[in-house]
């Protein structure tokens, strides 16, 4: 009786750790699955340069002082008006910042995310050279490569990122692209424009009416 329950015993923890086994293995590619990829879109003719979303930005995500994870720049046309446009990281759906990486530091999720590993980046910046938009920078406070995330600690919430909630003209419209939303019916119906198309990175932030001289 006792070798049979032993033979019992055995059997049974050979079958849990091997089904263990198997959905741990699993466990990361059921995750891995989706069809969500958010995107952003910027209207060049909302945006009046007011900072919210570059003040939002630095207090939700501890910016230090000199550094921009999100920043405005302007073209001022020859009779004086200005055009502001909101810049930031691009989310690429090929990131060309993620090659340079030596430790494999920058990486990017199922949702188009591109994100920094702070426990893996040795701050060596190459990344920051790699990207084309002047997107990333060494954090001076960490030691390590920094950018804007879309705030992905508060989509895991449901929130919006920090810059599209500030903006007081509904400027930034941000969702995930190719479900039904304002962000898509936008995109797939009216001409946008990406920055610096040339560099085949595929960015994910769009913009409206963005002026020919920016779009380089």
């Amino acid at each position: 009786m006792r070798v049979v329950e032993q033979s019992r015993r055995n059997f049974l923890k050979t079958a849990s750790t091997a089904l263990l086994t198997v959905a741990v293995g699993l466990a990361p590619a059921a995750r891995g699955k989706t069809s969500r990829r958010y995107a952003m879109l910027i209207d060049v003719d909302k945006c009046y340069g007011c900072m919210a979303c570059v003040v939002a930005c630095a207090a939700e995500n501890n910016v230090p002082l000199g550094n921009f994870r999100t920043w405005i720049e302007y073209l001022e046309k020859p009779d004086g008006t200005r055009i502001f446009i909101p810049k930031q990281c691009n989310h690429c759906e090929d990131p060309p910042c993620i090659p340079p990486c030596p430790t494999g530091a920058t990486y990017k999720t199922a949702e188009g995310l591109v994100l920094v590993n702070d426990d893996l980046c040795i701050g060596c910046g190459a990344c920051v050279k790699g990207c084309p938009y002047g997107a990333r920078f060494i954090n001076p406070v960490k030691g390590v490569a920094d950018k804007c995330t879309f705030c992905d600690h508060r989509l895991q919430y449901g929130l919006l990122p920090a810059c599209v909630e500030a903006c007081p003209t509904g400027a930034r419209i941000f969702g995930p692209l190719g479900e039904e939303n304002e962000l898509t019916d936008i995109v797939n119906s009216r001409p946008t424009q990406v920055l610096k198309p040339h560099t085949g990175a595929k960015p994910q932030i769009y913009y409206l009416d963005l002026p020919d001289e920016v779009n380089r």
